[in-house]
Formats: structure tokens, sequence, C-alpha cells
């Protein structure tokens, strides 16, 4: 069974009819988590998620979970093909740009719909110090000579930063990485980020930090060091989000429950 979204009669706001028999969950972030486990306890539909199987030891989500890439586009169109996908949704990090991309091309090839729940953005408010940025590399040019930089990003982003050898970096990652970090001068620590303000501030004191760079994930889990930052003074690089994903854009779990019967 397909869905469709219509117009409302005022033309405004589209409405989503009709309840998907099998739902594909495009996951990594605590909203997909949050999304998985409200559809999985309605009983009415097939509901996977699937994770790309960057950390050592996911959090499962409910109902059924894939780990791994698909291969590109055509790789997630078979996927939805042979699974019966009826309903895509990307809940993926909103710098996730390489899936959505996927997700919409793939979604093109089938008569499943595409809808999309990313965060809403940080925004700056009074006593934050922050500089926006469109790119990896654009920060990299922007830090300041001498600087202790906090990279606050995944493993995969921080080689943008391996150039700077005239500064500091501290790193934080969930897992050990497997191979040395690509600086002169680097510290490590292992963990998640805190969601307390006051333990992330005790981490940048501790190590000296004097700025701090991060992409504007948006959300409550990792915004304790924005507020540790402002709350020591420290400037922020503030990396800011591509274009949106395609397909309909829900900025809460409340608002796409309530969009799927």
């Amino acid at each position: 069974m397909c869905l469709s979204i219509l117009l409302s009669p005022t033309g405004k706001e589209p409405s989503l009819l009709g309840t998907p028999k099998s739902v594909l969950i495009l996951g990594g972030t605590k909203e997909a988590m949050d999304l998985a486990e409200r559809l999985v306890a309605r009983g009415n539909m097939r509901v996977a998620t699937s994770l790309a199987g960057r950390t050592h030891a996911p959090e499962t989500p409910a109902g059924e979970t894939r780990i791994g890439g698909f291969g590109g586009a055509e790789g997630l169109a078979a996927c939805m093909r042979k699974e019966g996908i009826d309903l895509v949704v990307d809940a993926t990090h909103p710098f996730a740009v390489t899936i959505s991309e996927n997700a919409a091309q793939a979604v093109a090839q089938s008569d499943a719909t595409l809808l999309s729940l990313q965060r809403p953005a940080w925004r700056p408010v009074a006593g934050d110090n922050w500089q926006s940025v469109a790119s990896l590399q654009d920060a990299c040019k922007a830090i300041p000579g001498n600087a202790c930089v906090f990279l606050a990003l995944g493993r995969q982003h921080i080689d943008a930063f391996a150039e700077r050898t005239d500064v500091r970096f501290l790193v934080r990652m969930v897992d050990r990485p497997d191979t040395p970090l690509p600086f002169r001068s680097s510290e490590l620590v292992i963990g998640k980020p805190s969601p307390d303000p006051q333990r992330e501030a005790q981490l940048l004191k501790a190590h000296n930090v004097t700025l701090i760079i991060c992409r504007n994930s948006g959300g409550s889990g990792a915004y304790a060091k924005i507020a540790a930052a402002r709350r020591l003074s420290i400037p922020v690089i503030m990396v800011e989000r591509p274009a949106e994903p395609a397909g309909k854009l829900f900025t809460t779990v409340d608002e796409l429950m309530a969009a799927i019967d």
C-alpha cells in the first residue's frame, strides 16, 4: 500500500493519508530511536531502522535493525523493493548529506513516500560568541594561531584540520580510534558528551580549551558544550547546516506521528 500526500483545503499544510505496511527509518539520532519505539508500539506496521555502524556497540532501536551501508541509491532502492518498503523516514544526522541524497533518489525510483525528521538548528542567545562558517575547511582557516581547540566532531571529520600544526587539539570520541590522530599536538578523550553543562565546563577548563569547533546539530543531547562555552566565555566556530533534506520535513517526532494514520 502506497502513501499519498495531499494538500489540505487551505492549500497550506499537506496531510499524510493511509497507514504504511513497512517503514524504513534511516536512523542514528535520538529522534530516530524515539520514532521507532512509538511506531512499533502501534503494532500495525513493520518497522526497521538502518544504522551506519560507525560505533562499535550502537544502541539498537525497537523493531528490526540493519547495520551498514546500502551501496548507494541503487542499493537502497533494491533493498526497498525486496523488503516491500512503502514509507522511508530520513531521521539521520542533519549533516548526513550522502544518505539523504541517496534516499531521495531511491524513493524517486519507487512508489514509496519519503518523509524527513530533522530537529531545529541551534540559535545563538545572549552571551554566545559564535562565528558561523559554511564548511569544515572554512572552520580550519578561522582558527587563530596557538589556540587550544576542542573539536566536537565525529572521527570522519577531523582530518580537515590536520594542516593546522600551529594549534593544539582536544578530540572526544565514543570509541578509541584504530589509527593515531592526524595532528602534531593533540589530546584524546574517550566517552560520550555529557548532558550536564557543568561537567562539560570542567572538561574545557581541565584542558585549557580556548575555542570550540562544532557542527550545528541541534537538539539537546550535545548542547551542554554550547552552554558551557557561554558560561566560560569561550568562542565557538559553528559549521552551519547544508540544505534541508528532500521530502516533507517534520521537526519533532510528535508532528511526524500525527501525520501517519
